[in-house]
């Protein structure tokens, strides 16, 4: 019956499209792209609406069950995170399991819990990693990697959501990440020093698994296997703050960072890190960009400040439009941008270049603060705020 259900969502998110699940940080290919069509912003809904405790943990979502975090304060350090496993389609509690957690300012998880086959993987601020039975809730192993590395926790809390990459999970801990096995826990490589915010990206060279990471020093791009640092690019902001992950494009990687940095496209096709060019056109705080089709669409701006959506060329930086949405965050499926304004606004527009084009746009009702990045999965696209409201709207044909 449940394995009936499941299809029945997704076949009627496919009548004259195709849905897909969400089940990992930044989606399918863990770009922030979907392949999802066949969905129709224009006739949104909302479907229904959860309380989840303060936090910015993300959704992730398959086979129509869906994981995410909260936290509940009992005072001003202490506490206690809290992951959900909930029906994907009506937001009814499968299940949860909470642990004591320490919090400090922007209270609340910044992870998101990632599927890989039966196992959901979640990630604490202070570098608990837990393994959990999906189906069940029971926890088949944890670790707190920060000890087990020898790693001191970063001011705002660890934020790297886990990266499976064959039997390991990469995090954004040290300043070249670590590496531990999925199956048990144990850690199988380690750096040690200054992290950043943003979450691992892996990618191909040359035959081989290598993972992007952004920490506090700059872009470092490692060996998966082995942790071996192949190459580095300092890139330093201020408080260590970079946030968005590095977007990936025929082995050139986009950087972007706030507080009056800007962004850089660099070329990794030698095993060497080649700057092509540096603006300070796009400015992600912790706002991870999407591309297409040659096009960078991003937020460019400071949390609580103006804010604008724009669009520029990979090739040589040059800005192609821009539009003040204020701050917020984006995905993109079905040849559309999907952008939530921190204030709960979502915007429909088209991928398109040559100038900004809005379908439609819907009022949450979540209100500030939206920092948490919009997700679509089988006709359903879900927004929190950092008070914890989860609200599941209804965009399927």
């Amino acid at each position: 019956m449940k394995k009936w259900m499941v299809c029945a969502v997704v076949t009627a998110v496919a009548v004259g499209g195709y849905g897909d699940d969400w089940a990992v940080w930044r989606g399918p290919a863990r770009d922030g792209i979907s392949k999802e069509t066949g969905w129709n912003s224009e006739g949104a809904k909302k479907l229904w609406t959860k309380e989840l405790g303060v936090g910015y943990s993300s959704v992730s979502v398959k086979d129509g069950k869906l994981y995410t975090m909260g936290h509940e304060s009992t005072d001003d350090k202490t506490g206690k995170d809290v992951v959900y496993c909930l029906d994907a389609r009506s937001g009814e509690k499968v299940w949860n399991y909470s642990y004591p957690c320490q919090t400090g300012q922007f209270k609340g998880p910044r992870a998101t819990p990632v599927i890989d086959g039966d196992r959901v993987y979640t990630v604490s601020q202070e570098g608990l990693v837990i393994c959990f039975d999906a189906a069940s809730g029971k926890i088949k192993w944890q670790t707190g990697v920060l000890k087990e590395t020898g790693n001191t926790n970063i001011k705002w809390g660890v934020s790297s959501s886990a990266v499976i990459e064959g039997d390991l999970i990469l995090l954004n801990i040290g300043d070249a990440g670590v590496a531990i096995d999925k199956n048990s826990g144990a850690v199988k490589w380690k750096s040690v020093g200054a992290p950043s915010y943003a979450s691992p990206v892996v990618f191909d060279h040359k035959g081989s698994r290598v993972a992007a990471i952004f920490s506090a020093p700059g872009l470092q791009v490692v060996d998966v296997k082995t942790g071996r640092k192949l190459d580095s690019f300092g890139w330093v902001t201020k408080f260590d703050i970079n946030g968005a992950d590095p977007v990936i494009t025929d082995e050139k990687i986009f950087i972007s960072s706030g507080y009056e940095h800007g962004c850089a496209l660099l070329d990794f096709s030698s095993g060497k890190l080649v700057k092509l060019w540096e603006s300070a056109i796009l400015k992600n705080q912790f706002s991870s960009s999407v591309c297409l089709d040659g096009y960078i669409y991003g937020i460019d701006g400071q949390a609580k400040k103006d804010g604008f959506l724009r669009c520029i060329a990979v090739k040589d930086g040059s800005e192609q439009w821009n539009i003040q949405i204020g701050f917020g965050s984006l995905i993109a499926a079905g040849g559309k941008l999907i952008v939530l304004s921190e204030k709960g606004m979502l915007h429909f527009a088209d991928v398109a270049p040559g100038k900004y084009s809005e379908i439609s746009k819907m009022d949450t009702g979540l209100g500030q603060l939206c920092w948490t990045p919009p997700v679509l999965a089988n006709g359903i696209i879900y927004c929190r705020n950092d008070k914890g409201t989860l609200v599941a709207i209804d965009v399927s044909k």
